[in-house]
């Protein structure tokens, strides 16, 4: 009964907002799709209009404003003009009265707030659908932000997830808009990411990473963490004095430089993205403090994207390949990282593409580049090759949006490309040192040795369902040689092959037995050490692949290849 209540309120918003034919298609059941097509001019097929869609959301409350926010960050599903409609989506609300807030602390806390906190500022300094945010004062004298979970929160975003999936399976059914951004599969991903940012432990935990990755560099201040007095519900960390990014003259009113301040945030950037794989992925002014002492404080890591090695590795060539004006190393990076398929895209237009989009913006400082018409561009080129980028890489994107942004507040003439070269480099050489070269060598052997081992099980079962009627071998004969011919060559062709593959396995077994015999330092970029094990295995792959070099010498010099 709720639950069409809940579907029953959800039309009504659609009827308020001009939405009367979509409500009937998707609700009422007398009539199919293809019959109220053919009587109706009015087929949502096309997308709606970005502010009727947004006071929709709005409207239908505090989970369905998170999805508009995050689709929002979706620009390779919607078109601008609706990526910046939705971002005027806000979730501000009432905050809970303070005796509310109180019992919840005290239940998650198990214990008195007299005993924890000296003192609790009963107004918020903040206060959204899900959680609102009160400072404190410890016993030792540290302020503290406390940033609590709203209660029952969860079981009300649940019900509205299972009401998203039965109207995002009706958006498929019936309008091809749907079909087209994959409604169901945005509910999806919006339940993966709502149900981490109501996990105090997972933004702790972030929190307590990043502290880690910066630990060394004194220009970022990451807030410390209260674990003794945090639960799934309840995040206590350091309350961080100072101003917003954004307000550049009370930055100045402090003796700090803006040009330094943007400085600090592109190489926070650089390292976050070339070095640790792991970013702040909503650094909006409001999250950005500057303190007092001139130091840039990250706050608030309830959005954070990773990043894994290899994918780093092709973002670094593709910094690298804008600043050279290498659009081969580009488009080679983004082949790499699987983001284009050269089978469906034609990489001499979007080479020509890519082109006509960069050049403009080369040797130009931040203050005279227009972030949106860089990320419009960027996007129409994803819109027009169907490139479907994963959320990691389009959080990256709004990351580098903006960073690039506030960099333009402060007054920056620093160039992006330029600050974030270094560390590109510096990851492609770390890639390519000898320790992960190795690395990389004995773990493709341990993955052949391991096939190598499972052919023969894959090849009786191949001739076991062919025994079966599943599978079906075809022989088609093309001319009739000498029988005396044929036979040398596919015995030839059989030795060689046996060689090579005993070659590859005897590598893989020796290099990867956990035995070792005598090892042995040596000095080779550095200090290295090999076994006597590992020598003789590498000896033995030498002499056997020389053996099957020959033997396949001697077939092409008898000409029965």
């Amino acid at each position: 009964m709720k639950i069409l209540l809940r579907l029953g309120s959800i039309s009504k918003v659609l009827i308020k907002h001009g939405f009367k034919d979509v409500s009937d298609r998707l609700f009422k059941k007398s009539e199919t799709p293809r019959k109220y097509k053919a009587r109706h001019e009015f087929v949502f097929s096309t997308y709606p209009s970005p502010a009727r869609l947004r006071m929709v959301l709005q409207d239908l409350g505090p989970s369905f404003i998170k999805l508009g926010q995050l689709l929002s960050t979706r620009a390779d599903l919607l078109p601008p003009e609706y990526i910046d409609e939705l971002k005027k989506l806000q979730d501000k609300v009432n905050p809970l009265p303070y005796k509310h807030i109180k019992r919840i602390l005290e239940d998650e806390l198990e214990s008195p707030l007299t005993s924890i906190f000296k003192e609790i500022d009963p107004e918020p300094i903040g206060a959204a659908s899900v959680a609102q945010v009160h400072l404190g004062t410890l016993f030792s004298g540290e302020k503290v932000a406390i940033k609590v979970i709203r209660p029952g929160i969860g079981k009300k975003i649940r019900d509205d997830i299972r009401l998203m999936y039965y109207v995002a399976a009706k958006i498929e059914n019936n309008f091809e808009l749907g079909r087209i951004i994959g409604a169901t599969g945005v509910v999806k991903e919006f339940e993966h990411t709502i149900f981490r940012e109501l996990d105090m432990y997972i933004e702790a935990g972030s929190m307590e990473k990043f502290a880690q990755n910066f630990k060394d560099i004194r220009e970022i201040h990451i807030p410390k963490v209260y674990w003794d007095h945090t639960t799934r519900s309840v995040l206590v960390m350091e309350h961080i004095e100072g101003v917003k990014m954004d307000e550049v003259e009370a930055i100045k009113a402090h003796g700090i430089d803006p040009k330094e301040i943007a400085m600090i945030g592109l190489r926070s950037f650089s390292r976050q993205l070339m070095d640790f794989g792991f970013f702040h992925a909503d650094p909006h002014p409001g999250n950005t403090i500057v303190m007092y002492d001139g130091r840039v404080s990250l706050v608030d890591f309830g959005i954070t994207g990773y990043l894994d090695e290899e994918v780093m590795m092709q973002i670094a060539k593709v910094f690298l390949g804008y600043a050279e004006h290498d659009y081969n190393m580009v488009i080679d990076a983004l082949l790499a990282a699987g983001l284009i398929d050269e089978d469906h895209v034609d990489l001499y237009s979007f080479r020509v593409d890519l082109k006509d989009l960069s050049e403009p913006f080369y040797g130009r400082s931040l203050k005279t580049i227009s972030v949106k018409d860089v990320y419009d561009q960027v996007i129409s080129l994803v819109l027009k090759y169907r490139i479907r980028l994963p959320r990691n890489l389009l959080l990256l994107l709004k990351t580098f949006v903006q960073t690039e942004a506030l960099g333009k507040i402060l007054d920056s003439d620093a160039n992006i490309l330029e600050v974030t070269k270094p560390f590109a480099t510096k990851l492609l050489e770390r890639g390519y040192n000898s320790e992960r070269l190795f690395k990389s060598i004995n773990r493709e052997l341990h993955i052949t040795g391991n096939y190598l081992k499972k052919m023969p099980e894959f090849a009786y079962q191949i001739l076991r369902q062919t025994a079966q009627g599943k599978q079906r071998l075809e022989i088609n004969h093309t001319g009739f040689q000498p029988l005396e011919s044929k036979f040398e060559k596919g015995l030839n062709r059989l030795i060689i092959g046996v060689v090579i593959s005993a070659s590859i396995l005897a590598a893989a077994l020796i290099m990867n037995s956990g035995q070792k015999v005598y090892e042995f330092s040596f000095t080779f970029m550095g200090s290295q050490t090999i076994s006597l094990t590992a020598i003789l295995g590498i000896v033995g792959y030498v002499l056997a692949t020389i053996l099957g070099l020959w033997l396949i010498i001697s077939i092409f010099r008898s000409g029965k290849l």
